[in-house]
């Protein structure tokens, strides 16, 4: 029996889910079980779509469905919180089952404070995440920088420090460092991302830290609540996954691999906010001076949606149909976010004019972090 604080390899019996999933299926088998037995009334998930780079979100009530979802999809940038309430009523009326990456994690946490979303009716399995590529940077960076079609693409994954293709004829891997110096690789958010273990979901699921024979054939589960606690015994005593003690080194590596990430986002930081604060709302007047005032930025931020109706409205600050916005347009956008931007980079995803709204969002939060989290104590969670 696991109980929270338990670190144990896992994989699902199930044959047929095996080969389709990664990591020895642990986290799309728990979901199924969850699913088949009740515990929760559907499972959000990501699906591949036309392509490898076309991440499409899917809501799954029967439980042999769960196979359409197994894999990884690093090209894919959705954010999964957003959809819970727009689409699912905040799960206020249904349970549902979830695999959420850090930054998922925290729009859902930051949306449960606001009452938006009924934290108690998610069943949240974390996913270990070194970050995502925009699938348009993606698609770019096959063909112009691996020599690649990338159509002809079949796997993609982040490995050991690479960015690594498999295609029809081979294989190749590129140090992510090196596509990083040259302007490609993750995100630009993703690069300064250090919350790579969501340990605030009740179970936070991986490879890292799999090795010897387990390698590719178990996922490491860190048991983060007692909710999952007792889904992973529940699923053990049916016979559904099966599990057995982590090797002690792969314990190391996975801290160690973690750490190391964090540094990396540290460095990044250090590199994106270098110079930026001296004239930071010089540059914000600057940037935003292409905003054409499409509402993207606030439409699909996690926390900004209660100042959306303010901001849409007609004043002498913020005058309807003015191209470009009224300063104050930003200003109480950014205002607002101060405290809780969780730097999921979806504002400047989707921004159609380029402007580099994560950078200055999640800048004006890390200045707020320095100034007052020394004096309110550590957060929940760092982004």
């Amino acid at each position: 029996m696991v109980k929270k604080g338990d670190m144990v390899y896992a994989w699902t019996t199930d044959a047929d889910l095996a080969k389709r999933a990664e990591c020895g299926g642990a986290v799309s088998g728990l979901l199924k079980y969850a699913l088949e037995n009740k515990i929760v009334d559907a499972v959000l998930a990501v699906k591949k779509g036309a392509d490898l780079y076309d991440a499409v979100p899917t809501f799954i009530t029967d439980p042999n469905q769960i196979s359409t979802s197994a894999g990884s999809l690093h090209c894919g940038s959705l954010l999964q919180s957003k959809l819970i309430k727009k689409y699912f009523n905040g799960a206020k009326d249904k349970k549902i089952g979830i695999t959420v990456k850090g930054c998922d994690l925290m729009g859902i946490l930051e949306m449960a404070k606001r009452g938006e979303i009924n934290r108690d009716n998610l069943l949240l399995i974390g996913v270990n995440c070194g970050g995502t590529v925009s699938p348009i940077t993606a698609r770019k960076m096959i063909r112009e920088k691996y020599g690649v079609d990338p159509d002809k693409v079949t796997k993609e994954e982040i490995d050991k420090g690479q960015f690594i293709i498999e295609y029809e004829g081979g294989h190749k891997g590129i140090k992510m460092d090196d596509l990083e110096e040259e302007g490609w690789g993750r995100r630009s958010n993703c690069r300064r991302c250090v919350y790579k273990i969501p340990r605030q979901a009740d179970l936070a699921c991986g490879n890292w830290g799999v090795i010897g024979d387990s390698a590719g054939k178990a996922t490491f589960v860190e048991v983060c609540s007692d909710k999952g606690a007792d889904l992973l015994n529940k699923a053990e005593k049916a016979k559904t996954i099966t599990t057995s003690a982590p090797d002690p080194k792969g314990v190391e590596i996975r801290s160690k691999t973690e750490n190391a990430m964090i540094k990396l986002g540290q460095k990044w930081r250090k590199r994106d906010f270098s110079g930026i604060y001296e004239n930071l709302w010089d540059v914000i007047a600057k940037e935003t001076g292409r905003c054409i005032k499409c509402y993207s930025c606030i439409d699909q931020c996690p926390v900004c949606f209660p100042v959306a109706s303010m901001l849409k409205e007609d004043s002498p600050m913020i005058r309807r149909g003015v191209i470009p916005a009224d300063p104050m347009f930003h200003l109480r956008r950014f205002a607002h976010i101060s405290d809780s931007c969780i730097n999921c980079g979806q504002c400047e995803e989707l921004c159609p004019m380029e402007i580099p709204l994560a950078l200055f969002g999640h800048a004006i939060r890390e200045e707020a972090d320095r100034a007052f989290a020394p004096k309110l104590g550590s957060s929940d969670y760092s982004n």
